[in-house]
């Protein structure tokens, strides 16, 4: 290795180090401080490590809050949202990308074209229509305005295109139908992008909290982020408590975590190779 390798890696390695450390920071802080006693959130200088650590925060937080059903509520408009889009995406990238049919690139540019619309743009219409279908304060209405979205058929639609067309045509040959060749053929081939959608798709549902703050009027149905914002602006409760706001807080994030430790391999290798053909 040369002299000037020697030196570019090592700072190479400062960098980036530097660079990890800055985007966890915030995680840690939030992590250790649901754990600290209010005297160590309060201290000055900042405390990092809880001198005394304690569950105070999380057991005030369950009592004061009906945490099992905020999860339950998230859990299941996250999970129906990301199941509902690996379907619907998966089904029309394979249209955009392995049939053809009239209007394909027509639909294929409204696709693009929904892409650059700023999701906020749609909350007032969206609104209107849940208002007229009756789906306010329902699940239905928390889950089928993102039951599909744009980045999900086209991030689809590019990785199924390196799928190649001999493989399809082969089966087509053998008498397979095109419902054989997408969940038998195609589907098991595409897992790593699978696995990229399923993961933005729940931690957007997961962390989503403008939309179900506005379709939810019931606190039965208010889901996590929602239930914890109210719970924090209510001095009765939460009391200006940043400790047990940071336990909450910790365990929003803890599910999101889990789903993407569990799928990390195969959503490396999603973001590696969407788009090669």
């Amino acid at each position: 290795m040369s002299a000037e390798g020697r030196v570019r890696r090592p700072l190479t390695y400062v960098l980036l180090s530097g660079g990890l450390l800055v985007m966890a920071a915030p995680f840690l802080w939030m992590g250790l401080s649901a754990f600290k006693t209010q005297r160590e959130l309060s201290a000055s200088p900042p405390v990092w490590i809880p001198g005394q650590w304690t569950l105070a925060n999380f057991r005030q937080l369950l009592a004061d809050l009906d945490l099992p059903l905020y999860f339950m509520n998230s859990v299941i408009v996250a999970v129906l949202v990301t199941v509902s889009n690996l379907v619907f995406c998966s089904m029309l990238g394979y249209a955009l990308a392995k049939l053809r049919f009239a209007g394909r690139s027509k639909v294929f540019g409204v696709v693009l074209g929904a892409l650059m619309v700023p999701g906020n743009l749609m909350l007032l219409p969206l609104f209107v229509l849940m208002s007229k279908l009756q789906l306010i304060d329902s699940y239905a209405g928390l889950v089928l305005p993102f039951a599909a979205g744009a980045f999900g058929v086209f991030l689809m639609r590019q990785f199924m295109q390196s799928i190649p067309d001999e493989l399809l045509e082969a089966a087509r040959m053998d008498g397979a139908g095109e419902w054989f060749i997408f969940w038998r053929i195609v589907m098991p081939l595409v897992k790593p992008a699978l696995a990229t959608l399923a993961i933005l798709t729940f931690l957007g549902s997961w962390n989503n909290f403008v939309w179900p703050l506005i379709a939810t009027n019931d606190p039965d149905k208010y889901t996590l982020p929602v239930a914890l914002a109210t719970f924090a602006t209510d001095p009765n409760k939460a009391g200006g408590s940043n400790g047990v706001l940071m336990a909450g807080s910790f365990l929003i994030v803890l599910p999101v975590l889990a789903v993407f430790i569990a799928l990390q391999r195969h959503f490396t290798q999603g973001i590696a190779t969407a788009g090669m053909k």
